[in-house]
C-alpha cells in the first residue's frame, strides 16, 4: 500500500511530503495542526468575519453590516474568540475615544492568501443561493 499511495501522489505531482522526512503511512495521516486550522476557519461565520477583515479594520457595526445574517452575540464571540486566538487585534478608534476597530493581526493576514483562493474555489464550483 506504500508503494501504491507513494507512486500515486508523484504520478500526481502531489507529492507534498518530498524532501519532508515524512515518508510512507507517516504521509498519509492527517496532521493535527492543520484539522485544528480549518476547525478554527471553519467555525460558522468565522470565515465571513476574516474575509472581511481582509479588506481593513472595521467597526463591530461595520462587520455586522457587511455579515447580514450573523447575530451580534455571535459576532461578539467570534471576534472574541480571533482575539484570544491571536488572529485579530482591536485597535483604538481615531475618531472615537471610546470605540475599536478591529483587525487582523500578521497571524490573521497570512490567511488573505488562503481566503483568496478559496473565494476562487467558491466563485467557480458553488452554485449561487436562489431565494
Amino acid at each position: 500500500m506504500q508503494a501504491v499511495t507513494s507512486a500515486h501522489t508523484e504520478t500526481a505531482g502531489l507529492d507534498s511530503n518530498a524532501g519532508s522526512g515524512i515518508e510512507g503511512a507517516e504521509s498519509a495521516k492527517c496532521c493535527t495542526l492543520y484539522q485544528e486550522a480549518v476547525e478554527l476557519i471553519g467555525r460558522r461565520w468565522t470565515g465571513a468575519i476574516i474575509q472581511v477583515l481582509t479588506v481593513e479594520p472595521q467597526r463591530f457595526s461595520e462587520i455586522s453590516a457587511a455579515v447580514p445574517d450573523l447575530s451580534d452575540r455571535l459576532l461578539a464571540a467570534r471576534l472574541r474568540e480571533l482575539e484570544e486566538r491571536g488572529m485579530v487585534e482591536r485597535l483604538p478608534c481615531p475618531e472615537r475615544a471610546s470605540s475599536v476597530r478591529y483587525a487582523l493581526s500578521d497571524m490573521g493576514q497570512d490567511l488573505e492568501p488562503t481566503i483568496s483562493a478559496i473565494q476562487l474555489w467558491a466563485q467557480r464550483w458553488i452554485e449561487p443561493c436562489s431565494g
